[in-house]
């Protein structure tokens, strides 16, 4: 029972939080430097979730051939920038990734 409660209190609580910003935003005006300044956040929680995964191999730095995931990110990336298409380059990236995988065995 106590999981529940838990599960049902911070449900609420993540609400309370991401409401109270959008019952704000229409009504308080945030100085241009700081709304300037907001869109670098998403770049770089993603650059933050994504680099680590991409670089960290068995629990070191790894920037050589063998690294699969980094060569799928490259190519994802450079995807990315000429196409635009978030829907290609997830596709055509996991598609890198397994085709490396499966050529040259996991690692």
């Amino acid at each position: 029972m106590n999981l529940w409660l838990i599960l049902i209190a911070g449900g609420i609580l993540t609400f309370a939080i991401r409401l109270s910003f959008i019952f704000l935003l229409g009504r308080v005006e945030m100085p241009e430097w700081l709304r300037r300044s907001l869109r670098f956040v998403p770049p770089a929680v993603l650059s933050a979730i994504i680099v680590p995964e991409l670089v960290f191999h068995a629990g070191k730095i790894d920037f050589t051939l063998n690294n699969f995931r980094l060569l799928a990110g490259i190519l994802a990336i450079f995807i990315a920038w000429r196409t635009r298409s978030t829907l290609l380059t997830i596709i055509l990236g996991m598609a890198a990734l397994f085709t490396l995988q499966s050529l040259f065995g996991m690692r």
